[in-house]
């Protein structure tokens, strides 16, 4: 679960730690405190675009940090798979936004922004504002249920979805290939003119690096051959040359051995430097004779590297590639030569990769065939439980006349929500209030399928009140009672419900405004739902009002653990 929120320099945050806790963590305040900058914030640690206006005014970067505390095996994997620490179940992410770039980190190690936003949703599933809109698009119902499915329609997708790519990349060669006579032989006599340049060009696989360190060799030459003559000379030609002054030197130490025998070692160690100095002479005046390069050395050299840069600007960046294209001409060329017997092979491998996709199709139908029924019960009693009375719900799942890479089905939300009526597409009967309700019944069910540590609900309660309002409270009570829920609310009859209430506030003065947020205690809870109840002038009658809501929920909550 979450165990902590830090964020700092963020928009209108100039700094805020939250310590989250089990269950039912509700944040409340005034309209445009800031609470959903705190939720947009989390988002944005968990890989989210964080645009760089966000950077409070005046200073040069933001932080937000995340600490979790999981044991979610597919996390732990994860992390091996990105050779990240990872001790006793914490998990703490961070991302720096600065003015030039963002910084990613998760247990103090830089990570890319793909693999932060791969363990997002291993680590919590967030419900924003606008998301039950996505119910109104029957796209979306698709998702859902293969959602719902996990591992069984997970493995036919990824099956599904190969062999739709199989069938397209058939398709397009297909397509590629079915050309009349003139544009064949166009193509053939380009393809002969390409394999024969190649091969006049007779490559040898590593000769332009040999051929570019000759070129560089013969190019510098007469400054390498002045270099090195200056250095014959100092150390053998010159009357003050070093073999000169060494041979003076030996001669004399040679006298003084004769008279003293031990120093003789340093004559023998003066004998070897000068005997040093002479072969090294030899083999520097030996590399200066070889580096004598005529005119046509250098012509040919450079012919020749010109020729390879010239196919590899046309064949590829090195002359494997460039004899590696030559390969795939000569077969393409081959084709061509037997075009009718090459299209007849490539009709039958669209036919095969076509039944393939529909033998692939027609399995995950089967699939998520067998997964609706235990769906829509666990849909319709979750719905029950919000104050939807005799409701209808079912999953109508339909073929559709192409296929792509999920198949070919096609998924409608059917939903009656009063008696009588008869069921129809959830986009067309359904208001803002029921939507809200029939996506708080959705995530609630996914979530126990997935058993997801974490969930998050911003203004989940968006068109609701009275009666409904209580109902959607006991229903985030329940799922709160196994996992962590956290959520923004408008209503006192949520905020009531929970197990640690959170109020975010926002201060201003002449130069700056800020958003804070803090854990309310239990008294300070009941006024801020008497805040909720009763608007400006709290009177006595609001305060026993919230107070007898706290009583109230406190009772539930019980119940329900």
């Amino acid at each position: 679960m979450l165990i902590n929120l830090h964020v700092k320099n963020l928009a209108l945050i100039e700094e805020a730690d939250v310590d989250f806790t089990k269950h039912l963590n509700i944040l409340t305040g005034e309209t445009g405190a800031g609470k959903s900058i705190l939720i947009g914030s989390i988002q944005a640690a968990l890989g989210a675009k964080i645009p760089k206006s966000m950077i409070r005014t005046g200073q040069e970067s933001a932080l937000i940090e995340l600490i979790f505390e999981t044991s979610n095996p597919e996390i732990e994997k994860k992390m091996e798979e990105y050779e990240i620490p990872f001790e006793d179940g914490e998990l703490i992410i961070s991302r720096r936004i600065t003015n030039s770039r963002v910084i990613n980190k998760i247990n103090d190690s830089t990570i890319t922004l793909n693999r932060l936003r791969e363990l997002a949703p291993m680590l919590l599933d967030l419900s924003g504002q606008h998301d039950n809109q996505l119910l109104l698009h029957p796209e979306n119902h698709l998702k859902i249920l293969d959602h719902y499915g996990q591992e069984p329609i997970a493995g036919a997708l990824q099956k599904t979805a190969a062999a739709y790519e199989t069938r397209q990349r058939c398709q397009k060669e297909l397509e590629e290939n079915r050309i009349d006579e003139d544009r064949k032989i166009r193509e053939m006599e380009f393809l002969r003119y390409e394999i024969q340049e190649i091969d006049e060009a007779a490559l040898v696989p590593g000769e332009d690096e040999e051929l570019e360190l000759l070129y560089r060799k013969i190019s510098h030459a007469r400054d390498i051959l002045e270099d090195c003559g200056s250095i014959y000379e100092m150390l053998s030609e010159d009357p003050m040359s070093a073999s000169t002054l060494i041979g003076k030197s030996l001669s004399r130490m040679m006298s003084v051995s004769n008279l003293d025998e031990s120093a003789q070692t340093l004559t023998d160690q003066l004998a070897d430097l000068e005997a040093l100095i002479l072969d090294y002479c030899r083999d520097l005046h030996a590399y200066m004779h070889e580096m004598e390069f005529d005119e046509e050395t250098f012509f040919e050299t450079e012919e020749r590297l010109n020729l390879i840069n010239h196919l590899k600007s046309k064949y590829g960046d090195s002359i494997e590639k460039i004899l590696a294209g030559r390969q795939e001409r000569a077969k393409r060329l081959h084709d061509l030569e037997n075009l009718e017997a090459y299209v007849t092979g490539l009709e039958a491998a669209y036919d095969k990769a076509q039944k393939e996709l529909e033998e692939a199709a027609k399995a995950l139908s089967l699939l998520r065939k067998d997964v609706i029924t235990p769906l829509c019960e666990k849909i319709r009693q979750a719905l029950a439980s919000l104050n939807f009375h005799q409701v209808v719900f079912d999953i109508q799942l339909e073929k559709t006349e192409h296929y792509s890479a999920k198949g070919n089905d096609r998924a409608c939300f059917m939903v009656s929500l009063n008696p009588g009526n008869p069921p129809a597409p959830l986009h067309e009967i359904a208001s803002g209030g029921e939507l809200s309700r029939i996506m708080l019944a959705i995530k609630s069910v996914l979530a126990d399928a997935e058993q997801i540590d974490t969930l998050i609900f911003d203004e989940i309660d968006a068109g609701i009140s009275g009666r409904t309002a209580q109902k959607v409270s006991e229903r985030l009570r329940l799922i709160a009672a196994d996992r962590q829920v956290i959520a923004i609310t408008h209503l006192p009859q949520i905020a009531a419900m929970a197990d640690s209430h959170f109020l975010i506030e926002k201060t201003s003065d002449e130069t700056s405004t800020i958003s804070s947020i803090r854990q309310l205690t239990e008294e300070e809870s009941v006024l801020e739902l008497a805040r909720m109840l009763g608007g400006v002038k709290i009177t006595d009658a609001v305060l026993d009002n919230a107070r007898e809501m706290k009583a109230l929920a406190e009772g539930i909550r019980c119940n329900i653990q």
